[in-house]
């Protein structure tokens, strides 16, 4: 059974070896949020995860064969790039397997910390078939990313540097995938403060964790933004310090996450993975239950792709309102573009792109469909550019 003690000894190991990340309040989220909030910085880890802290913790503990015998891992992340990094700084050797589908981006940065990277299979389940039978036949020492007490134990000394940070932290919210970052915070947070409350996250597309503890049925889905937390077996050792320590766990909604993303990036100017952004989205979805409340959030990684990330921006801008679709309709005449064009900017807002529709219209033919994205201050805003265009007599709309 996984104790105080151990998670104080991985602390002991990693001294030095890794970041103690800060753990600071922030006013912005605090007044938004009803709570008072701390984030944990474990973004800014040199692998920008947390994962670091198990994989470094399990690999210190190896007896000498074991190190000679070298390592393998399944990981599509951040747990490839935290066992490939210290067993690096080690001197150990690592195979990392990975799934056919890895973005190369993630296959190259594994690669330059000096792992050997094998691709096999479609899924992370035929990943870790494959990496069992590189155990059986060349004798590897196999580092799961969550279902190991020396993991558990190492992911549990985030929770360590919390209250020391921060004593008087009221709740922790963490996110889950296979659990065992919870379950390592849940073992040292109860320890040294037993009053504290314990909640987990998970995207409601994998909702693996929510089923095993509730005993819900919420279907999985196939793919999610947080893909940092998209697990869908839990892990057997996290499962059973959950049940017994953790208060409870939200579920939280592909929107609920990029809202939270697009937020840190705008108020803390920090970027955070899918995952790193669960625990925020919980606290935007469920204010009620945490006002008032000192608050704790772990932002547990920061590795994502700038395409994902420029596309969760921009979709962002369209919740807030400061990207809007318009469609104005007007008489198909010399000039009317550039007199709604006009008219736009007299209103104070930007064009980012017009498509001007002639054939696929149900206006009569003498008519043309204006479609306009625009760059505005809000959602107030919007609706005093389309007040603008309909007093100068156009139709216009928001599109949605």
């Amino acid at each position: 059974m996984l104790a105080l003690t151990d998670i104080q000894a991985a602390a002991q190991r990693l001294q030095g070896q890794l970041l103690d990340t800060p753990c600071v309040a922030s006013k912005t989220l605090s007044q938004i949020t009803g709570a008072e909030v701390f984030l944990k910085f474990e973004n800014l880890q040199y692998t920008a995860s947390f994962k670091e802290r198990g994989a470094c913790n399990k690999l210190a503990r190896l007896s000498a064969e074991e190190g000679r015998r070298g390592v393998v891992a399944m990981s599509a992340g951040n747990h490839a790039q935290g066992v490939a990094y210290h067993a690096q700084r080690l001197g150990l050797r690592a195979v990392i397997v990975m799934p056919r589908f890895t973005p190369g981006v993630k296959i190259e940065r594994t690669r330059g910390f000096g792992a050997e990277v094998v691709l096999h299979g479609d899924t992370l389940d035929e990943s870790r078939s494959h990496a069992l039978e590189l155990v059986e036949r060349e004798g590897l020492v196999f580092i799961h990313p969550y279902d190991d007490e020396a993991i558990v134990a190492g992911q549990g000394t985030v929770g360590l540097e919390m209250l020391r940070a921060v004593p008087e932290l009221d709740t922790l919210i963490v996110a889950i995938g296979g659990g065992g970052l919870i379950a390592g915070m849940a073992t040292a947070a109860k320890a040294i403060k037993p009053g504290i409350e314990i909640i987990g996250v998970q995207t409601s597309r994998f909702p693996a964790m929510v089923n095993a503890i509730k005993g819900t049925h919420h279907p999985q889905g196939s793919s999610t933004i947080a893909e940092g937390i998209a697990v869908g077996t839990p892990g057997l050792i996290p499962l059973a310090i959950i049940k017994r320590l953790v208060d409870d766990l939200v579920l939280v909604d592909e929107g609920d996450i990029e809202q939270a993303m697009v937020m840190l990036l705008e108020i803390e100017k920090t970027l955070v993975e899918g995952a790193g952004a669960a625990g925020l989205a919980a606290l935007l979805k469920y204010p009620e239950r945490f006002k008032g409340k000192k608050v704790g959030l772990v932002l547990c990684g920061g590795n994502i792709d700038p395409l994902l990330l420029a596309a969760i921006i921009e979709r962002g801008m369209v919740r807030a309102g400061r990207l809007a679709r318009i469609r104005v309709s007007a008489r198909d005449v010399p000039g009317s573009l550039a007199r709604i064009t006009a008219t736009v900017a007299d209103a104070g807002a930007n064009i980012d792109e017009v498509h001007h529709q002639r054939a696929f219209t149900m206006l009569a033919a003498q008519n043309v469909d204006i479609e306009l994205v625009i760059q505005t201050r809000g959602r107030e805003h919007i609706g005093q550019v389309l007040a603008v265009l309909q007093a100068a007599g156009f139709e216009a709309m928001e599109q949605h």
